[in-house]
């Protein structure tokens, strides 16, 4: 499966600092409960990862709805 591909599999998503310092993202689902923590620093990685991937993603549904006008 890869980043284009459909699926049919929901899952819940948590973030949050751990007791220890990290940075937690928790995915629970049906068939997995996966916990994956990481320092600061990477968390802060990620998150620039994800709103870069969150403004690709908006600029391809902005030049979509121009060209159906």
């Amino acid at each position: 499966m890869g980043i284009n591909s459909d699926s049919d599999i929901t899952a819940n998503l948590q973030i949050g600092p751990t007791d220890q310092g990290m940075v937690r993202i928790y995915v629970q689902g049906e068939t997995v409960d996966l916990p994956m923590d990481f320092d600061p620093q990477e968390a802060l990685e990620i998150a620039e990862e994800l709103k870069g991937a969150a403004q690709r993603a908006a600029a391809m549904v902005a030049g979509n709805s121009k060209k159906k006008r």
